[in-house]
């Protein structure tokens, strides 16, 4: 049973959205007073595993880590830096089947077993509800949390396809190369993301006419190809008088007010901008329906960014070049004292008018991304009749009920693959579902090697997205040398997609989790508990990539008796393998991962889009004899567990 304590007067931060039962206990943590702040203190017996906190930097175990909740743009995801986009304040100690939700929406610190100290240190401030959930194992504690937080989101089938991106596709002529480019090569391809440069001067809700004179036209052309747009949508709205958009904001009073009561500046892509504020559900309503510019071109895809909010400079400070943003680009690690210095400061001077009060957004932070994805998913659920694609990158508990996630800006580098896939078990204990990394790395020159091992985990993830920025080499699937590897890769994707989308839509109706720790499948074997390189995928599958460079080898420890399963490009080859410790051998253009026992896997057949997925001509491998198959027409709303038909072999 979920229960609450309730510290101070607690900010409605909707991140719970069931009646939980109040009660004047918690468990194992002791709450001191430490001047205006509340610190939680858990001692940890020496082998204790402890999870979440979603999408932060370090191993999926967190001891020994010092992790602050305070939504940071922050291209720095090594494990020097302490915060990352989003604030997903819950821990799981996996040993005693609890799991503990601090809910705040300022700023929070996490110690655990820092320095060796042997506890958990939490830091916040005096209003917070903490949340708690004891169970007979850390997974039925954490399916308890997460139906407590709300049913997951649930995107149309084709946001499972693969997708394209790029900070640099400049026009028209720059999209449709890359659609050739991938359509030549027999890669399948389902959307391509729009990055600023499609906007008029970096401004929301506007189209440069001269890169795309007709959207609606080239949008129809692409869709006739197979290939949806997603465009991106910034946080804040250019102070630009005479324009629709910001008179309408301005006139109304949706946007956040400064010290003096004015409206808040803050130099963002199109310069000085206005934040609209999305803790007021009138101005989150009207932000949401500015969407219908893009839906009545019949695009129905979206990512939202720089919705911490990011901030270049402001009205407070000196401008772009001030000392706190050249530390930031040019030293990376010193980002976290700059920030401080910096954008901290600057978050005090901004303010939100909720229930009739003057709130400080420094008081509330790390609540405005979430609430900006959720604007942009209630506008597009009243615009459309069906479902559509919503993603962002600064988020909170309880977003996962409007959206999805990405990790934002990563390197092309080995350790960040080995991040991917600590992220995706940590946030889908938080509840975000549909999440996954920029594949191949957003920043720095992603080489073919890398790019496949990449590939080989995203296949695996409910956003399969390739992006980079501009500056780096093209790192299109076909930019490199034999495609024919790619094509294999990308297409096991789409042979499985009958299976993930089957295991998505079912966790989601289930309130439980589409990828696991290997301890969530496995409580009772001490072996797996600090694997962090080998998941749970749906009921049926464990994935084993290869992380490592310039290598086809790796360890393997299987905690029972399964199937492996390898994929060539053309076919599956399966082979029993007994539990215990083995080497796997994984050439570049393969992919290796392994059936559980008693379990079934339905493989469809090759295809290059996710409009040619069916439920027709599966295959079912595996020594299972039943498996629970969810599939729909991938658009419609009415998602229950009517929609699930038992498959036999």
């Amino acid at each position: 049973m979920i229960t609450k304590v309730l510290f101070g007067t607690v900010y409605p931060t909707e991140a719970v959205v069931v009646p939980v039962e109040q009660t004047r206990e918690l468990r194992y943590f002791a709450a001191e007073k430490k001047d205006d702040q509340l610190v939680f203190v858990c001692p940890l017996d020496a082998d204790e595993v402890v999870y979440g906190l979603g999408e932060t930097t370090g191993p999926m175990n967190k001891r020994g880590g010092r992790y602050i909740s305070f939504n940071s743009d922050t291209a720095d995801h090594s494990d020097a830096n302490p915060s990352l986009y989003a604030s997903h304040n819950l821990l799981v100690l996996e040993k005693r089947g609890y799991c503990v939700f601090f809910d705040t929406p300022a700023r929070a610190v996490f110690e655990i077993d820092y320095r060796g100290s042997g506890e958990i240190r939490v830091s916040c401030c005096e209003n917070v509800a903490v949340y708690q959930v004891e169970a007979g194992t850390a997974y039925e504690a954490v399916k308890e949390f997460l139906a407590a937080v709300g049913p997951a989101y649930l995107p149309p089938r084709w946001a499972f396809g693969y997708g394209q991106s790029r900070y640099g596709y400049q026009c028209e002529q720059d999209f449709r190369q890359v659609v050739d480019g991938y359509q030549n090569a027999g890669i399948p391809l389902d959307y391509i993301c729009m990055d600023i440069d499609y906007m008029d001067g970096y401004r929301d809700f506007t189209v440069d006419a001269s890169k795309f004179p007709d959207l609606k036209g080239f949008a129809g052309e692409l869709q006739d190809r197979g290939i949806r747009l997603v465009p991106i949508v910034d946080a804040g709205i250019k102070v630009d008088p005479g324009e629709r958009v910001y008179e309408e904001g301005v006139q109304k009073g949706y946007f956040c007010t400064n010290v003096q009561g004015g409206l808040f500046r803050g130099g963002v892509w199109p310069g000085m901008t206005h934040f609209p504020d999305f803790l007021n559900p009138a101005a989150r309503r009207w932000f949401g329906l500015q969407y219908r510019f893009y839906t009545d071109m019949g695009i129905e895809g979206f990512w939202n960014d720089m919705n911490e909010p990011a901030l270049f400079y402001t009205e407070y400070t000196k401008g772009p070049k001030r000392m706190e943003q050249i530390l930031n680009f040019i030293f990376p690690r010193l980002r976290r004292e700059a920030r401080d210095r910096g954008a901290i400061r600057d978050y005090h001077y901004i303010f939100h008018q909720v229930d009739g009060k003057r709130i400080c957004h420094y008081d509330v932070h790390n609540i405005y991304g979430g609430n900006m994805i959720r604007s942009t998913s209630e506008g597009l659920h009243e615009l459309l009749d069906h479902r559509y694609l919503v993603f962002g990158r600064s988020s909170y508990i309880g977003t996962g009920r409007y959206g999805g996630v990405w990790t934002g800006d990563n390197t092309s580098c080995w350790e960040h693959i080995m991040l991917n896939l600590r992220h995706m078990a940590s946030l889908n204990m938080c509840g975000f579902l549909f999440s996954g990394a920029d594949t191949g790395g957003f920043m720095g020159n992603c080489t073919r090697e890398l790019l496949l091992r990449w590939l080989a985990v995203s296949a695996f993830t409910p956003l399969m997205r390739n992006h980079s920025s501009k500056g780096t080499r093209a790192q299109e699937a076909y930019q490199f040398g034999d495609p024919e590897a790619f094509r294999s890769i990308i297409s096991l994707r789409y042979r499985l997609l009958p299976y993930l989308y089957s295991e998505y839509m079912k966790a989601a109706l289930r309130s439980d989790m589409y990828i696991k720790p290997l301890a969530f499948g496995f409580p009772e074997d001490e072996k797996v508990k600090n694997i962090e390189d080998q998941l749970l995928v749906g009921e049926s599958i464990m994935i084993t990539p290869i992380v490592t460079k310039g290598t086809t080898k790796r360890r393997v420890y299987l905690p029972a008796d399964m199937i492996m399963v390898r994929y060539d490009g053309k076919d599956f080859s399966c082979t029993p393998a007994g539990k215990g410790e083995l080497e796997i051998e994984v050439q570049l253009h393969e992919v290796v991962f392994f059936v559980l026992d008693g379990k079934l896997l339905p493989v469809g057949p090759a295809v290059t889009n996710s409009k040619d997925v069916t439920a027709e001509d599966l295959r079912l491998l595996g020594n299972g004899t039943t498996y629970e198959f969810y599939w729909d027409d991938g658009l419609t709303r009415d998602c229950t567990q009517n929609n699930i038909r038992l498959l036999r072999k």
